[in-house]
């Protein structure tokens, strides 16, 4: 799926470890949740994967596709209970001298506050100029305008994908060439019984300014 996709920069988020350099890409990892007794996760995964789902293991991982190059990697914990959260910050240099920082994050599941939480500290973090900040944020504006709002007035990162969805691409300093929106489901399936993720991919075309 992401060979046939025309893109610069993914990030993926709940991805098996073992598919780090795997993906026909260079690529930085951060590893997440659920890697206790990987070998048998493994095996499960590949008789069925349709079963065990993001059970296989979990890490945040950045890709990128020439002329596109990471050229330094840091990560922050943001949560060690119940699972563990974290942010995997990259930047990137274009061949002709650009840099952009990607910071690609998952904040905690079903529990709204503490998932404001991660991204406000993740943001006040990242204090580069030029910022993508992406990932499965885990929060709706509709139901949480006031943290977007922070996002948005302290950080300069802005603008939500949709005011229903939890899977944002938010950016600083760039120029939005066609704004994050959610791809279509058949997008990801692999069969008719799989899907790559519970979740649609999200899209979006920057430029540096």
């Amino acid at each position: 799926m992401l060979a046939r996709e025309e893109w610069d920069v993914a990030l993926l988020q709940e991805a098996p470890p073992r598919w780090s350099g795997r993906l026909g890409a260079s690529g930085a990892i951060a590893l997440t949740s659920r890697n206790f007794g990987a070998a048998l996760r493994a095996r499960i995964a590949d008789w069925r994967p349709d079963l065990i789902k993001s059970n296989e293991g979990g890490s945040n991982q950045t890709l990128v596709r020439p002329p596109w190059r990471i050229a330094e990697t840091r990560r922050l914990t943001l949560a060690r209970f119940p699972e563990r959260r974290r942010l995997l910050w990259t930047r990137v240099e274009h061949e002709s001298g650009q840099a952009v920082a990607v910071a690609n994050l998952h904040a905690s599941a079903n529990r709204p506050r503490a998932a404001a939480r991660e991204l406000l500290r993740a943001a006040e973090w990242c204090k580069d100029e030029h910022l993508v900040f992406g990932g499965d944020l885990n929060l709706r504006p509709e139901e949480d305008p006031a943290t977007f709002a922070q996002l948005r007035e302290r950080f300069g990162l802005a603008a939500a994908t949709a005011s229903d969805v939890i899977d944002h691409i938010l950016v600083r300093g760039l120029d939005v060439v066609e704004p994050p929106r959610q791809l279509a489901s058949e997008r990801r399936q692999v069969s008719q019984a799989i899907h790559l993720s519970d979740h649609a991919p999200v899209a979006a075309v920057f430029a540096v300014a």
